[in-house]
């Protein structure tokens, strides 16, 4: 540990030990690596600006995450930056590399600060950042009707629904918990935790298998029922029962030339045949139609 803290310290004393470049050599620099990818010029432009990494990678120390980490992902950014920078467009290469450097830190803090997901758009992102500095406002007035002005004050800043700033606000209050940590101190059992309490609604196994092998008994009681009707009330039972699109009694009554009266009836008479039958051959049936 003390080791890794001493490399810490002497690559930023080296980094900030670093001489500055001027507009001429920065841009000479820039030219060597970008039109003959000379690896010296490159070592020197990066390390130059070293220093800029460190600083940009300080301001989001309060989010708990490794500073070395985030120098290093800074340095990609950096890196980023170099293969990207046009010299002739007249820029301080400090000016575009900054936002390169922020993005990767951004980036990397986004990936890691929790394990759930967040901040996938841009303006997700936005608000994941700015809603820290925002909620010290929070803090100041704290009333209920404080914070929905300030949630939507945010939301419109930032451009999203104040519901999308109130679940942001609800992560950064609060670390991650993890599922099997205990809810009771000294549980050692797992018995208390929080993982036990969440409620599937979904079916048991057991009963989903149950109702599989059901269905099909019931399917196959009903295709052998089915032989009891005539072709017509067949007919007029598949087109009003059996399909996820039934006819109406009107419509089939056209298609049979029959009032649709004569269909409900025939309809009618059909079921109770087919009630009949099912029960005859299976008794369990009408145990359970009560």
């Amino acid at each position: 540990m003390s080791n890794a803290l001493g490399l810490r310290r002497r690559f930023v004393k080296a980094a900030m030990d670093a001489p500055f470049l001027g507009r001429e050599e920065e841009l000479a620099l820039a030219q060597r690596w970008k039109n003959t990818k000379d690896q010296v010029a490159l070592h020197k432009l990066a390390s130059a600006h070293m220093r800029l990494v460190i600083a940009i990678a300080a301001r989001f120390r309060h989010y708990g995450l490794s500073m070395a980490d985030m120098i290093q992902e800074g340095h990609i950014g950096l890196l980023e930056a170099a293969a990207r920078f046009e010299p002739d467009r007249d820029v301080r290469f400090s000016t575009y590399a900054t936002w390169w450097i922020r993005a990767s830190i951004q980036d990397y803090i986004l990936r890691n600060w929790s394990i759930v997901r967040g901040g996938t758009s841009s303006a997700q992102k936005a608000l994941f950042f700015n809603l820290r500095r925002l909620r010290a406002r929070l803090a100041r007035d704290p009333g209920e009707l404080a914070t929905r002005t300030i949630y939507t004050e945010i939301a419109n800043a930032v451009g999203v629904s104040t519901d999308d700033v109130a679940v942001m606000d609800s992560r950064l209050s609060a670390p991650d918990a993890s599922l099997n940590a205990p809810m009771v101190e000294g549980d050692e059992t797992g018995a208390s935790s929080r993982v036990t309490f969440l409620v599937d609604d979904k079916p048991l196994p057991d009963e989903v298998v149950e109702d599989s092998i059901d269905g099909e008994r019931r399917i196959t009681w009903l295709r052998g029922a089915l032989g009891v009707l005539n072709d017509r009330e067949l007919r007029i039972v598949r087109a009003r029962r059996l399909t996820d699109d039934a006819d109406t009694l009107e419509a089939l009554g056209e298609r049979l030339g029959i009032s649709k009266e004569r269909v409900r009836q025939i309809e009618n008479r059909a079921l109770d045949k087919l009630r009949r039958a099912l029960i005859d051959r299976h008794p369990e049936v009408q145990a359970a139609m009560a």
